[in-house]
């Protein structure tokens, strides 16, 4: 993290906000720390950032159990896909989870809450650019998973999460989530990254995943959340 990146950070999302006629509290940051170690997000910590976002369970093993053991106010949530296979580690571990996307893990999260009594908030991610290799509901069944969700798995389903196809316009991927969770009475929306969190908040989102603007580029691999 430089200097001033978290807060060039707040800075933009605070200005989007207004732009957008939004109280700039309504949009809350998730700084995305995925193979960045604590050392990298210790000052991130300090600087007062308490919510995190990680995309693989087994990473988030290695490094957050400490930190959120001496951070209680950390707010940890998963934004990558979820095997069912660690549902349980999930669950014990995050406060979020971003990506349920299939029947499969809808149950086994289900079932898993349950028995570990623990309820993180749930996201649906929907795939809005129908995109082979993405995972997400489609959109014209997204309002049918939410519904089974909720009504025979009654799990609380509060916000819905996408990311638009790297090569499009994102903001028409973000009016038809705002779209879906409008009408299933959704209120988070998980939309947005370092290079569209202003277009993002311009359509609604209330969560804005940004890694790369705080943590700088990711060795080997192009600029992402």
């Amino acid at each position: 993290m430089t200097h001033n990146s978290l807060e060039n950070v707040r800075h933009g999302i605070r200005q989007a906000a207004l732009s957008a006629g939004r109280d700039p509290a309504a949009v809350k940051l998730i700084a995305v720390t995925k193979t960045f170690g604590a050392s990298a997000i210790q000052p991130v910590i300090a600087a007062g950032q308490t919510m995190f976002g990680e995309n693989r369970v087994q990473e988030a093993q290695a490094k957050w159990p400490r930190l959120k053991a001496s951070h209680p106010n950390l707010k940890l949530h998963l934004i990558g896909p979820l095997q069912s296979n660690k549902t349980a580690d999930a669950i014990s571990l995050f406060d979020a989870i971003h990506t349920v996307d299939r029947r499969k893990i809808a149950e086994a999260l289900a079932k898993e809450m349950q028995r570990q009594q623990r309820f993180p908030q749930l996201l649906v991610q929907v795939n809005t650019g129908l995109e082979d290799r993405k995972a997400g509901v489609a959109p014209g069944e997204a309002d049918r998973f939410i519904a089974d969700c909720r009504e025979r798995l009654k799990l609380t389903i509060s916000g819905l999460m996408c990311i638009p196809p790297f090569t499009d316009n994102p903001q028409p991927h973000f009016e038809l989530l705002h779209g879906i969770a409008k009408r299933n009475g959704v209120i988070d929306l998980s939309m947005g990254m370092s290079a569209d969190y202003a277009t993002a908040i311009a359509c609604g989102a209330t969560l804005v995943r940004v890694g790369s603007a705080i943590f700088g580029s990711r060795p080997g691999r192009p600029p992402a959340a």
